[in-house]
């Protein structure tokens, strides 16, 4: 990894405290229950988003309850560009791209850290090359013990031969005679 690059950790890290620092705002400033969201209709968005399940339309600055049995607000409640929740900076469209790029690279990486594991366990395994050469050095061992075998017997007949052959033991000379 070079210096300048951040790791999966810190790319996890960073990507949950961004996500945190989405939401604890409208968590932390949340108001009574029992207020509606229609009260804050035509006031800032602010004020409208200190409860969490208002949903702040910017186009006719309208704060209406959140339509929690669907993920997203329909278009005919509020345009996605135009809806803010949570936060007054970030529109819906952008929360929705920007959640997504971040699954999009948690997925990606989890995904890249499983195919490393298995290549790594995988790696040990000798492959065809590797399997291949061994087989031709032992081949190459085993003929040249061969041809020891064979030089030996031919250079122990040329002794025979010329009575140069050493015999198995020197001082059984001395006995024989």
């Amino acid at each position: 990894m070079a210096p300048g690059e951040a790791g999966p950790r810190w790319r996890l890290l960073l990507g949950g405290a961004a996500l945190l620092l989405l939401l604890v705002p409208a968590a932390a400033a949340q108001q009574p229950p029992g207020t509606a969201c229609s009260q804050n209709t035509n006031r800032t968005c602010e004020e409208c988003l200190k409860n969490v399940s208002c949903l702040w339309c910017s186009t006719d600055r309208a704060c209406l309850e959140y339509p929690v049995r669907r993920i997203l607000p329909p278009s005919s409640l509020c345009t996605l560009s135009a809806a803010r929740w949570g936060v007054c900076w970030v529109n819906f469209e952008a929360l929705i791209i920007a959640m997504s790029v971040v699954g999009g690279m948690l997925l990606l990486g989890v995904g890249v850290c499983c195919c490393c594991c298995c290549c790594r366990r995988r790696s040990p395994k000798p492959d065809r090359s590797d399997e291949r050469a061994a087989r031709e050095r032992e081949e190459r061992r085993l003929r040249q013990e061969e041809r020891r075998a064979e030089m030996k017997s031919r250079h122990d007949e040329i002794r025979k031969k010329y009575g140069l052959f050493k015999e198995e033991n020197p001082y059984a000379r001395f006995e024989n005679n």
